[in-house]
């Protein structure tokens, strides 16, 4: 039986989300406190400051925790995802990724926050160019293969596991029980096999 390694999203973003929330607001009002009116340019209102916001120094300090926040998220999850492209590297000859429209499923209000939060991407960059400094293969399947509605064990193609809700589905042909995100992982190793 194949050994399965599931790496989790390790979720700063949320994690910090109501910290983050909170100084963010935090500002917000800081700002809205020196509003003293607004003024209409064409569509535009702009609000008008009683004085310079880089002169009031409380805001100033609040502005650098808020942006310290974001430095943590940020320095948190890319040394996350330099550590597990890393092992993944240097733990295979040969990486099978799903050639995935990330920008497009960014337009799912649904799925936006996690692919954000995980930085999809940034990961398989990673990995395509870590596998040049150590010799090792990355093989990019087609975005329109469809590895999560074909049975890993008969070819299959079901087409009503197109739905992301149905985690766990049985073969109508082969009767093989899969789970969904196994099953997809090993018909994209057997598509980039196929493709070396």
């Amino acid at each position: 039986d194949t050994k399965r390694n599931i790496i989790k999203n390790p979720k700063y973003l949320e994690k910090s989300s109501k910290k983050l929330t909170h100084e963010q607001r935090k500002l917000s009002h800081m700002i809205e406190s020196h509003i003293t009116g607004y003024k209409t340019i064409g569509n535009k209102r702009f609000p008008i400051y009683d004085k310079p916001l880089s002169e009031c120094k409380n805001i100033e300090k609040q502005r650098k925790k808020v942006a310290l926040i974001h430095e943590k998220i940020a320095n948190q999850r890319n040394d996350f995802l330099q550590k597990e492209s890393t092992k993944l590297i240097r733990e295979n000859q040969i990486i099978g990724i799903e050639d995935l429209n990330v920008s497009g499923l960014l337009q799912n209000h649904n799925l936006a926050k996690s692919i954000s939060s995980v930085s999809w991407s940034k990961f398989f960059t990673m990995l395509e160019y870590k596998a040049k400094w150590y010799g090792r293969v990355v093989i990019k399947v087609p975005r329109w293969y469809p590895s999560s509605q074909m049975c890993s064990c008969c070819g299959y193609k079901n087409p009503e596991v197109k739905d992301l809700k149905i985690r766990k589905w049985a073969c109508p042909q082969c009767g093989a029980v899969h789970d969904r995100d196994f099953n997809a992982s090993d018909n994209i190793l057997d598509k980039a096999l196929a493709l070396v």
